[in-house]
């Protein structure tokens, strides 16, 4: 078990038009994990089960320098540029402050006793 307090989680919220959701999946995908690029520790692209056109990006950073050197990089805005239609404006992505992070091993789940 694993337990951290530091850094900078960046939520970006994508609310996507109807009919536009697969197809946003697709193109953003690769950006998404782009951010690796520009120091992030890690990221992830959540879409919602119900209805698939809510989508939720995050990405870790030790500091907010890297989230803007990738926000405003002439690739992930081009990209951006290109979707354009595909999502409901404004995009506010919000910073937040790590206060704890946790995770298990896996293994170590699997290992553990049934509750009965």
């Amino acid at each position: 078990m694993s337990y951290r307090k530091d850094g900078v989680l960046v939520e970006v919220r994508w609310p996507i038009n109807p009919f536009r959701g697969d197809r946003f999946e697709e193109i953003w995908t690769p950006v998404a994990e782009s951010v690796l690029d520009y120091g992030a520790t890690g990221w992830a692209l959540y879409r919602s089960r119900e209805g698939g056109l809510d989508f939720t990006q995050h990405a870790w950073f030790s500091d907010t320098d890297g989230w803007d050197r990738y926000w405003y990089s002439d690739e992930v805005s081009a990209v951006r540029t290109t979707i354009n239609g595909y999502y409901q404006v404004p995009l506010l992505p919000v910073l937040f402050q790590v206060a704890g992070v946790g995770y298990m091993d896996p293994a170590s789940v699997a290992a553990a006793p049934a509750v009965s």
